[in-house]
């Protein structure tokens, strides 16, 4: 089949990134035996025009879009993102008769409402690099898509239990120069990399298990370590770990590093934290392997906060994360994550004084928590009647403690006014 798959992405929340999801899928699917074309629109002027002049050009018989965002996290002002993404879809529905796909993190957070919304013909919840080419296959045969695992149909929900991919190692590893044409320098991206999905923490808003589930999967780290060397001999310079906790577990972290060190050189690469889970030893092998910049999400300065977000980790490991990463020379990025069930004026305070206390070089504070659906926060929100059954999360609905509403913003405001490195 000549299949289409489209990244509709334009916005550069953090920084720009490349879909490489997405990539990845293409790469299994062509694998499969089908002729794959993919666009990317992060850096096109006229997206309906370049997707309009790719379907003319390659007749797709089946099309694939990637839904990453569906909205900025921020709940004041709150942009919703989607609308750029159904603007993609309803022009492949007027130009091509091919069945429309859905897939990405984003979709597979709101599997029901984003195909409702957005009016594609179907969508995959999960990881698409398996079951995208199945279902290619099932479309291609005129087979029955009854039983398909992860796949909604509209106004007919799931089909089958969705699966995880057990074995990391087993999907293939994209070459991003086969798919991506660069209008900067390559060297001036930050390459996003993921070695590990699943995570076990369970924080009460996080919608991470829902897209990759609980248990921690992982890719072989020397692997890993000698596919990016392939990437820097081809210019890249940058690496981003999107894994959600790099340093769990421990030791495959320490394994990644030396691998990273002995294979890569001169890397350069930020991640994601989760305190308290780290040792000098860790610290200083992600130093020597090139690490920059860590993301920390500590979120609150509270005891009583820490335990309302259902974190597993106290303020005083917090604390020593961040001086045995500076101790290492590595950047810190903190993360306060404000108005959460229980919270009040003297926690906010408490937590803005914790954060103020610790050796940073960057704090970015949210107020206001989105509520994601599967999550405690979301029957949290339901028993306290700030949502009901009705709701439809897809479109952003927060969480903000009472009592919290105009107060916080400008509380955090001036904070924010005599702390330069501190952003909202």
């Amino acid at each position: 089949m000549r299949v289409l798959l489209i990244s509709p992405n334009r916005e550069e929340i953090n920084m720009r990134t490349l879909p490489l999801g997405l990539a990845c899928v293409a790469a299994a699917t062509k694998k499969a035996g089908h002729d794959v074309a993919l666009t990317d629109l992060m850096e096109t002027e006229d997206p309906s025009g370049i997707v309009q002049q790719r379907i003319e050009d390659f007749r797709p018989e089946a099309i694939g879009v990637s839904v990453r965002n569906i909205d900025d996290q921020k709940m004041t002002p709150s942009r919703f993102l989607l609308e750029q993404t159904k603007e993609i879809v309803n022009l492949c529905r007027e130009h091509s008769e091919a069945p429309i796909i859905l897939g990405g993190a984003g979709y597979s957070i709101f599997p029901q409402s984003a195909l409702e919304y957005l009016g594609a013909h179907m969508g995959i919840q999960g990881e698409g690099e398996v079951l995208f080419p199945h279902l290619l296959n099932r479309l291609q045969r005129r087979e029955d898509l009854r039983g398909f695992p992860g796949l909604y149909l509209p106004q007919r929900g799931l089909q089958g239990p969705r699966t995880f991919i057990p074995r990391l190692d087993e999907l293939p590893w994209t070459d991003i120069f086969s798919w991506f044409r660069f209008k900067q320098k390559i060297e001036d991206y930050w390459v996003t990399v993921q070695t590990r999905r699943g995570c076990p923490m369970g924080c009460s808003y996080c919608s991470t298990e829902t897209i990759e589930g609980r248990t921690i999967r992982k890719r072989d780290p020397r692997t890993v370590a000698e596919d990016l060397a392939v990437q820097m001999e081809r210019g890249v310079g940058q690496f981003y770990f999107t894994d959600n906790t790099f340093n769990l577990p421990v030791d495959y972290a320490e394994e990644l590093c030396r691998n990273l060190k002995n294979f890569l050189g001169k890397a350069r690469w930020r991640g994601i934290i989760y305190p308290g889970k780290i040792s000098p030893a860790l610290a200083k092998v992600m130093a020597e392997s090139g690490c920059l910049e860590v993301s920390i999400g500590f979120e609150s300065g509270s005891p009583e906060m820490l335990r309302s977000l259902k974190k597993r980790f106290e303020l005083s490991e917090v604390r020593r994360t961040f001086e045995i990463l500076g101790d290492q020379g590595i950047r810190r990025m903190g993360f306060l994550l404000l108005g959460g069930p229980g919270e009040t004026k003297e926690t906010v305070l408490e937590s803005l004084a914790f954060a103020d206390s610790l050796p940073l070089e960057a704090l970015k504070v949210t107020a206001g928590i989105r509520i994601y659906p599967e999550t405690p926060l979301a029957e949290t929100a339901l028993g306290e009647g700030v949502i009901d059954r009705e709701t439809n999360l897809l479109f952003p609905t927060y969480y903000l403690a009472k009592g919290l509403e105009d107060w916080l913003n400008q509380t955090v405001t001036q904070w924010l006014s005599s702390r330069p490195h501190w952003m909202m």
